[in-house]
């Protein structure tokens, strides 16, 4: 099955050897977003619902890119450098994951430029 890329300057580029997502079929996976400013490439917000916000957008962005939504999201992975963040990043990821995609969403220890929140999406086209 041919794998295409993804890539759109509307959304942060690869901070490492990786693409924004990739295309297998109908399926598209996204690797994971930070809250980094695509305009500036910086990380310009300090709450988690701020981060959550700006990841969302990013999110959006590469979906977009690949012919996708949120709407098509199948699974996601939530990666939250605190755990006491849960309550108030799922009220922002609840705005945008509207139709309840299966996820699993875990505590790590440090996430790329000591971020709040990285979230990673298995969508269909």
């Amino acid at each position: 099955m041919e794998l295409k890329k993804v890539a759109t300057e509307s959304a942060p580029a690869a901070i490492g050897p990786y693409s924004q997502a990739i295309i297998c079929g109908e399926m598209v996976f996204t690797s994971g977003q930070i809250p980094i400013n695509p305009a500036s490439g910086n990380i310009e917000t300090t709450t988690i619902e701020e981060q959550a916000e700006q990841v969302m957008k990013n999110l959006g962005e590469v979906l977009k890119a690949a012919g996708s939504g949120f709407e098509k999201a199948v699974k996601t992975t939530c990666f939250l450098a605190d755990m006491a963040d849960f309550a108030a990043f799922n009220g922002v990821y609840a705005k945008y994951f509207t139709t309840n995609p299966a996820r699993s969403c875990v505590a790590v220890k440090t996430l790329p430029k000591n971020v709040l929140v990285e979230v990673e999406v298995i969508a269909t086209k």
